[in-house]
């Protein structure tokens, strides 16, 4: 009997599944698959739980509309708790399973939890998928990857390169191992009451069509070109408020409820029957620096973790007071602090007010990065490891960015996109 564990991570979809596609062209006769729930209790270096509320629901919704979307294929997820290492091996005895199918990732934690099963004895089959380009079809190896952006983004576009097509979802899948029903895990921990919806959030994440699944990101992407809403992506994108003030991808991006293939290929057909701009293009921009801070992350790994980064500049010490400020929305500086307080509410921040209140807690406070990194984790419901990292670097001056650090005056920041004080206020800030 040839049984397999597909473990889910940041891929909770079955559009462009290209791991369980992977684990199916090997015919298994039996398939289980598995999802780890988000470690509750953990605590940073700095002292606050390592997943706050917001991405613990944000999270169990996207494998709640998994599970129902597995179940009515008559293969049901199996939820469980615990460190890879400990359910994985374990699980795969169980079961008899001979490989355990998931997706790869270059960020040092995930390596390591790949490396210990390997260690256990598992034979861990890894499918690169989260990124739109293949990182073996550059048109250089990773390790001779552009050390800037833009040089990367010509590079790319000289070349003609383009996403392959997104896979279509399975429209069957193989029965469970029946060893399965009688498997006994540790269940994930219950959630604390969901937060309500704060007044006016840019991502209303407890409203239906802003469901965590994959149903609700399928839908919003069809509504979003529907309603030509990339025309004026460009112009709106740095909005600090609004709903359709940007594409508000990310979110299921970051869970993996949306393959960015299939985001490009819908823009793609969009531009086809609705034109091209500047505003489109922009979007492909994007998904292009999302790729870029992956393949750093393959390129550079763990030095990209070192508190210099990769500069050699030496890093100011923690201020555990001005962060404590900074993280409550009291500093005093009224657009950082609404910024701030927005996010403790919904979880959820526009990349404008990301860059302000960053640039502050590094420039004007003289903060560790790494604890802000840190502390977005914790908030976002859209964090991810790549994106995150590479863009507290960009700010700090510790990355590739050739202007070694970018600070956003925060008066200047004010005037330019809240100058009659509309965000502020909101957020009891003036």
């Amino acid at each position: 009997m040839n049984t397999m564990i597909v473990w889910f991570r940041n891929d909770l979809r079955l559009h462009d599944a290209r791991v369980l596609h992977a684990a199916l062209v090997q015919r298994p006769d039996r398939l289980l698959p598995v999802v780890l729930h988000l470690p509750t209790g953990t605590e940073t270096r700095w002292g606050f739980p390592r997943v706050g509320r917001h991405r613990q629901h944000w999270h169990r919704a996207a494998v709640r509309a998994l599970a129902t979307q597995l179940s009515a294929l008559g293969c049901p997820l199996l939820e469980c708790a615990g460190s890879p290492a400990d359910v994985l091996p374990a699980l795969a005895r169980a079961v008899g399973a001979r490989s355990v199918w998931c997706e790869a990732h270059a960020a040092p934690e995930e390596c390591d939890e790949e490396a210990a099963l390997r260690a256990a004895g598992l034979d861990l089959q890894g499918v690169w998928q989260g990124s739109l380009l293949a990182p073996d079809h550059l048109p250089w190896s990773v390790a001779r990857l552009p050390a800037h952006f833009t040089a990367f983004r010509q590079a790319v576009e000289a070349a003609g390169l383009e996403p392959a097509a997104p896979l279509p979802a399975p429209e069957a899948l193989p029965p469970w191992p029946e060893a399965a029903r009688n498997v006994r895990l540790a269940a994930p921990a219950p959630l604390a009451e969901q937060p309500a919806n704060a007044p006016r959030s840019a991502f209303p994440y407890t409203e239906p069509d802003f469901d965590g699944g994959e149903p609700a990101a399928l839908a919003h992407l069809a509504q979003y070109l529907a309603r030509r809403l990339p025309h004026t992506y460009k112009a709106t994108r740095n909005a600090l408020q609004g709903i359709d003030s940007s594409s508000k991808f990310s979110p299921w991006l970051a869970t993996g409820a949306l393959s960015p293939r299939q985001i490009f290929a819908a823009l793609r057909r969009f531009e086809a029957e609705a034109g091209a701009n500047e505003g489109s293009y922009w979007l492909w921009f994007e998904l292009l620096w999302r790729d870029y801070f992956r393949f750093l992350q393959l390129q550079h790994g763990r030095r990209l973790y070192r508190a210099r980064g990769l500069a050699d500049h030496p890093l100011p010490p923690h201020k555990a007071d001005a962060f404590a400020h900074w993280c409550a929305g009291e500093t005093g500086e009224a657009l950082v602090d609404a910024g701030m307080r927005e996010l403790a509410a919904t979880g959820y921040l526009s990349n404008r007010m990301r860059q302000i209140v960053a640039s502050y807690l590094i420039h004007d406070l003289g903060g560790d990065w790494r604890a802000g990194a840190a502390w977005f984790e914790t908030q976002l419901i859209d964090y991810d490891v790549y994106s995150n990292h590479g863009n507290w670097l960009y700010i700090a001056g510790r990355g590739t960015d050739p202007r070694g650090g970018r600070r956003f005056n925060p008066a200047k920041q004010a005037e330019t996109y809240d100058p009659v004080g509309d965000y502020r206020r909101q957020w009891g800030c003036l």
